[in-house]
């Protein structure tokens, strides 16, 4: 790794860490809030924290450096805040149907789609490296897929994460468009209009509100797994391009994992383990990629 690399790698990695907090965190406050109503609190969350955060930033005049979003961002920040509507969406629905640890180690396809993305559309050199890190990736997701090995039979809440990743895919490569604009303000678009489309849906579709005991934690959850992760994922993009900061992020799942059996105490069954090993030498293969690696034309 190129040491002019290691302050974008740092801000992936602790991009990756908070949002680590969502997928067991979010499962507990499904218990008292509807799934779409829950995506758009998320992301309200991010919003708002990240405005206040703005806020406290230009009272001590600071970030007057950082670019703004000019017209031609315009058609990546509808994007943006389209698939930010449907990932997370897709993601909670998921979420009520599996156990928080698969959903965890599925957001790792978020890397796959990502990287295919860059390459088909915006033709970043994906290596041979990254080329077998994905076939692994892609393996594990299906083996965590299956709901019952005998029957082949595909789990509906598996098959809903994946569908989530591969709008984070393509809305990674949006924001990836922005990334040398001002972090904060994208988060904050991506946090209000992504918030208010998931809230709106939720509500016309007969989800109630909840209760301020759960809807302040749900803020608080957004703020810190969506808003600051967010906002230290662009600057890692900035440097390290849309396929390598996604490889370093694959970090997330696994400390979400972690997260999800000390919270919940339930020990998944053999196919998850053997998915783990398959996914950890994915990620590993990923993240250790060489930046001069020989690549795929």
């Amino acid at each position: 790794m190129d040491k002019r690399d290691i302050p974008q790698v740092f801000f992936a990695v602790l991009a990756a860490a908070l949002y680590a907090l969502n997928a067991p965190f979010s499962k507990l406050l499904l218990r008292d809030v509807a799934p779409t109503v829950m995506a758009g609190l998320l992301y309200l969350g991010a919003g708002a924290g990240m405005l206040l955060l703005g806020a406290v930033r230009k009272g001590l005049g600071k970030g007057g450096g950082e670019a703004r979003l000019t017209r031609k961002d315009l058609p990546y920040t509808i994007g943006m805040v389209v698939l930010d509507i449907a990932a997370p969406v897709l993601l909670m629905a998921g979420l009520t149907l599996t156990a928080p640890e698969n959903v965890s180690l599925l957001n790792n396809f978020e890397i796959v789609a990502t990287s295919l993305i860059a390459r088909a559309v915006f033709k970043e050199k994906i290596s041979r490296r990254l080329w077998l890190a994905i076939g692994l990736i892609t393996l594990s997701s299906l083996i965590l897929s299956f709901e019952d090995s005998k029957s082949l039979q595909f789990s509906v809440g598996s098959m809903l994460v994946l569908l989530a990743c591969v709008c984070w895919g393509f809305e990674n490569n949006c924001t990836r468009m922005m990334s040398q604009s001002d972090p904060l303000e994208i988060v904050v678009i991506k946090g209000f209009g992504s918030g208010l489309g998931s809230l709106a849906l939720g509500l016309a579709v007969g989800e109630p509100l909840p209760a301020v005991k759960a809807l302040l934690p749900a803020l608080i959850l957004g703020f810190v797994a969506y808003g600051l992760s967010i906002f230290f994922y662009v600057y890692a993009q900035r440097g390290l391009g849309a396929a390598r900061t996604s490889a370093y992020y694959a970090v997330a799942p696994f400390i979400g994992v972690g997260l999800s059996l000390i919270i919940f105490r339930e020990l998944p069954g053999p196919a998850f383990f053997l998915a783990l090993l398959v996914m950890a030498a994915g990620v590993y293969i990923a993240s250790v990629e060489p930046k001069g690696g020989k690549t795929i034309p």
